[in-house]
């Protein structure tokens, strides 16, 4: 806990000097010059425990810790048509340490596999059109740890209806994955010098936002993604029926489809209630319905509380079976407990403070927003979560 407030305040300290010196505009004047819209500042710290690990063949410990950092940075300027052009860079590092990866080598009590770091930076862009509504923009992202390559990017549409009520939006993302096959330790036959497989992945998108009153507003999401490559684990171990340990198979497409609806209600000036509703279904057999629920209140003009909830159920893959219940007649088989029929709860509160000479006195840091969440699985999986943003704007 100790170490995030230290990372956030350590961020927040690298802003100080400009936050000073950065002149304020509320005159509505569009600058032609590139500036700085917006600055986030994330830490977070998420700790898991639970006795179904896939790396032992669905026993075993699952104890999780990871403590990530990341800052994001939107730039923006108008150019002479009086296009609207906005920059938005991330850059985000996670650590973690998991007990399971540990036993990928079931003699070792620390290897190299029980910590990693990923490193994940992203770039976007958005040209919008505010006289005709629309907007054009593009990102490319990566994504790097010890087993694990990722290259993304993504273009997106969106117009707006004639009154701005309205507006939709299709977006197309593209993640060219590499995964180095670290196999179990006992399954090794040429050492440690592991081959890679690849891993694509395809999604595209289409949403539309209404508003329907001053109260209300609507938006109706829809996804098609489909996989194809190595979409397994490779240090998942399976145990069969009759002792024998194995790597986790599965097939190598999956096409997913998940379609939902997201809803806000202004109840009053200081009360607004957000629901979501997800249905997914894929061709692995999964199905699963997601419902959540917040209510950001606003207590004073500068505090506000926003609890929140969200249930969450799904069926198994129909290549799911626990610790020694596969046999040798089935072609594809895990004992990843994701991947099994559970249902989950996630629950917390949030806490946003927007005081009015700034956080710290420092008035371009304008919001500090601090989140907790404890989620429990009836796979008998908990974990907790929680979350400081620092906003500069």
């Amino acid at each position: 806990m100790k170490r995030i407030v230290i990372t956030g305040f350590a961020l927040l300290g690298l802003f100080r000097m400009q936050a000073q010196t950065q002149p304020s505009d509320s005159t509505g004047y569009k600058s032609t010059k590139l500036k700085i819209e917006e600055v986030n500042l994330v830490s977070s710290y998420y700790k898991q425990n639970g006795n179904n690990s896939a790396v032992t063949g669905g026993i075993g410990t699952e104890e999780l810790t990871d403590i990530s950092n990341a800052i994001d940075l939107k730039l923006v300027k108008y150019g002479k048509t009086g296009n609207k052009h906005t920059w938005d860079v991330e850059v985000g590092v996670d650590h973690y340490t998991s007990a399971s990866s540990d036993m990928i080598d079931l003699s070792a009590n620390s290897s190299a596999s029980s910590g990693d770091i990923r490193f994940y930076p992203s770039v976007s862009y958005l040209m919008e059109n505010e006289d005709k509504g629309q907007s054009f923009g593009a990102g490319v992202s990566s994504s790097t740890e010890f087993d694990y390559q990722s290259f993304g990017g993504n273009i997106v549409y969106a117009k707006k209806t004639k009154d701005r009520n309205g507006e939709f939006t299709a977006k197309f993302q593209a993640y060219l994955d590499q995964v180095k096959l670290v196999e179990p330790v006992e399954l090794r036959t040429g050492g440690e010098n592991y081959g890679t497989a690849s891993r694509n992945t395809f999604a595209g998108s289409l949403s539309y936002a209404q508003v329907v009153n001053r109260n209300f507003q609507v938006m109706f999401l829809a996804d098609v993604i489909t996989q194809s490559g190595y979409l397994g684990l490779p240090f998942h171990r399976v145990y069969f029926d009759d002792g024998s340990v194995h790597q986790e198979n599965l097939p190598d497409t999956r096409l997913k489809i998940p379609l939902a609806v997201r809803g806000s209600y202004f109840l009053g000036d200081n009360i607004i209630l957000r629901a979501y509703y997800r249905y997914y279904t894929d061709d692995w057999g999964l199905k699963s319905h997601t419902a959540d629920l917040e209510v950001p209140v606003k207590l004073s003009p500068v505090f506000s509380l926003s609890p929140f909830y969200r249930f969450y159920t799904q069926t198994a893959v129909k290549y799911f079976k626990g610790f020694q219940q596969h046999d040798g007649t089935e072609e594809f088989y895990t004992s990843n407990y994701d991947l099994s029929k559970f249902d989950s709860s996630f629950f917390g509160m949030g806490m946003k403070f927007t005081p009015l000479k700034g956080v710290f006195g420092l008035k371009h840091f304008n919001t500090i927003e601090i989140r907790y969440g404890h989620y429990t699985k009836t796979t008998n999986m908990v974990s907790n979560i929680i979350s400081i943003n620092i906003k500069y704007k």
